[in-house]
């Protein structure tokens, strides 16, 4: 079976808040073919990354947390 993966790192000095708002989203198993985890490297670098079983598994996995880093880092800019 094929494996896929994809590691995103986004350097912001927002990391650490954006890592808080995405954890209830690590905690839920959003699909039982991907899994997505998510840390920080220092103080201003977010990373995750999605391993799936299959490429649509790994696509959809990519838009739902790509969309809610999105979300959490507009948010930060408004507060």
């Amino acid at each position: 079976m094929a494996h896929h993966e994809a590691i995103f790192r986004f350097s912001t000095c927002h990391a650490a808040q954006i890592y808080r708002s995405l954890a209830p989203e690590l905690s839920d198993e959003v699909n039982s073919r991907s899994v997505t985890t998510c840390w920080l490297e220092g103080e201003s670098m977010l990373v995750f990354m999605v391993d799936a079983q299959d490429t649509a598994s790994l696509r959809a996995a990519l838009n739902m947390f790509l969309r809610l880093v999105n979300v959490s880092s507009e948010m930060m800019d408004l507060v």
